[in-house]
Formats: C-alpha cells, sequence, structure tokens
C-alpha cells in the first residue's frame, strides 16, 4: 500500500528495478481508511505492517496525525485481519518504546516509556495488537526493530543527515545532541527479520513481542566519527538548537537484547555497522540518489 495521491507516486518503490517491481503490485490507498485496508489484506496469506508516521520531530508539531495514523491505522489493519481470518499479521513496532534504558541490554520486559508523541502512538498501536490476540485470538507477532540504516532511509534520520550533507561537500556538520546512544541495523538485517518473524512455526512468534537489534551500543558521536573515517573526510561538527529534542523527551540510551527473536527464529544481524555504512556512504554518493535529499535544509 501506498498512501494515494494525485501525482501517483510510489516514492522510493520506482527505483526498484524492473525484474523486481514487475513482481510487486502497488495499491494506493490510506491505512487511515477501512475500506483502503480490506481491500489490501483480502486474500493475503501474511500482512506486514509497517505503515506508519515515524518523524519524531513531527510529532512534537502535530500529534493528533500520530494518533490518526499509527494507533487508528493499527486498529483498522487488526480488524480486517480478524474479519477475514487472515492466516498471520506482522506488526511493527519500534525501540522508541522503551525510552531511555533503565537496564541494559533491553529486553522486551523493560517498561515501556512515551517520551514522545510519536512512541507513545507506537505503545498505543502495540498494545492493541496484544489486545486482538488476547481477546480474539488473532495470530499476530509484533517485531520491535532497533535503529534502522541504509539506502533510501528518511532524511530525518541521523545517518541520512550525516551522509548527505558530507556526500554534498559540506565543510561542517549540523547536528543534534552527540550523547545518545543507539543500536544501529542494516536495513537487509531487519529486512531479514521481518522474513524470519513471517515464515516461523506459529507456537514460536504468535502473540509474542520480539526485538531485533545487534546488541552493540555506539553513541551518535563515534558514529559519526566512523562515518567520516569511512569516506575519508574530516569536518566540524556543529550543535544546532533546532536538531535538538526537548530535555525531556531525548532517549538517550538504546541497545537490543535480541535473544528471543534468535531463538524463536535463527535470526542473526550479518552486516556490521562499518560494512553498512560503506555500503550506505556508496549509495548516498550517487548523484541520482543524493539528488533526492536537500541536504542544506533540516528536515524533521
Amino acid at each position: 500500500m501506498v498512501q494515494y495521491n494525485s501525482f501517483d507516486s510510489w516514492g522510493w518503490l520506482e527505483s526498484l528495478s524492473p525484474d523486481v517491481l514487475a513482481q510487486v503490485e502497488v495499491q494506493l490507498g490510506d491505512v487511515r481508511d477501512i475500506e483502503s485496508v480490506v481491500r489490501l489484506v483480502e486474500g493475503a496469506d501474511i500482512v506486514y505492517h509497517l505503515a506508519a508516521l515515524i518523524a519524531i520531530p513531527y510529532s512534537y508539531r502535530s500529534p493528533r496525525s500520530y494518533v490518526d495514523t499509527n494507533v487508528t491505522g493499527t486498529l483498522n489493519v487488526l480488524e480486517a485481519a480478524r474479519k477475514l481470518r487472515t492466516p498471520r499479521m506482522v506488526h511493527t513496532s519500534t525501540s522508541e518504546v522503551y525510552g531511555t534504558a533503565r537496564t541494559v541490554p533491553i529486553t522486551e520486559q523493560h517498561p515501556l516509556q512515551g517520551q514522545s508523541p510519536y512512541s507513545a502512538s507506537k505503545i498505543g498501536a502495540d498494545k492493541l495488537a496484544e489486545s486482538y490476540h488476547l481477546s480474539f485470538e488473532l495470530p499476530v507477532a509484533t517485531l520491535r526493530p532497533f535503529n534502522t540504516y541504509g539506502p533510501r532511509q528518511s532524511a530525518r534520520a541521523v545517518i541520512p543527515t550525516v551522509l548527505s550533507q558530507l556526500a554534498a561537500g559540506a565543510k561542517s556538520l549540523r547536528l543534534g545532541d552527540l550523547r545518545p546512544t543507539r543500536d544501529f541495523n542494516f536495513v537487509t538485517d531487519t529486512a531479514a527479520a521481518f522474513v524470519a518473524v513471517g515464515e516461523a512455526p506459529d507456537e514460536a512468534v504468535l502473540g509474542r513481542v520480539l526485538n531485533s537489534g545487534t546488541g552493540v551500543e555506539t553513541s551518535i558521536g563515534s558514529l559519526v566519527r566512523l562515518i567520516c573515517e569511512v569516506v575519508g573526510k574530516d569536518v566540524e561538527v556543529v550543535e544546532e538548537e533546532a536538531r535538538l529534542r526537548p530535555s525531556g523527551s531525548e532517549v538517550m540510551r538504546l541497545v537490543a537484547d535480541s535473544s528471543k527473536l534468535r531463538a524463536a527464529t535463527g535470526w542473526k544481524p550479518a552486516v556490521e555497522l562499518r560494512e553498512g555504512l560503506m555500503r550506505a556512504a556508496s549509495w548516498f554518493g550517487d548523484p541520482a540518489n543524493l539528488a533526492r535529499y536537500k541536504s542544506t535544509k533540516y528536515t524533521i
């Protein structure tokens, strides 16, 4: 499903190679519209629910849109799967629901903390998925990926922010807080985790929340230094106030314990951070790809 627009734009899907795109049926719709969702879900063996608003800074500006899309949209997908008796649904959570780590590494039993309207909306969505499994025996599993990065990533994330500025020839990097830590996962590893949950035996995943992450904790400051090393550039880093989260909303520490996912499915990450950054840097270094990003503008 691609959100309906009058330009019939499919976003990054249009950059797929013709042989891959030939295997994809794109439907314009809106996850907030139950009829759109039902039309898409009908006849599906597995529903992977990734439709969401994702940018944390924009959730400060427009919180209601996050409830409409992330909470009500998830309700629509769950209800469609229930009515149509879909054999399996894989719901997408986020590590942001944990907030700043109280204990590390973070297991699925860690308390949930709504430190932004975005994270609160995802907590709501997760709990709806839980309730549909317990109330209606809906065959749903929840995957909780930690920070995913790679080609085509949203411009509002830190790695595209750094790589696009460097590729555009910036002499200094404009960033937010460098202290928070994250667990970075290359996109192919996150995609593999979704497939693993979709294909695992029922008893291994249904009704469960499962973290996907490397278990490696990296600060934003260390990440920036590694990116500069990978691309062979040494630039000044400037903290820009507009890029800072409110102090109580910033999630200072995230690192995954993904042992349950590994035990349930055999999944494990295959791409180390340096290798993943090299792949991402190569992609962002292509002028055709870089042209899709506004490297001089702060994207919320």
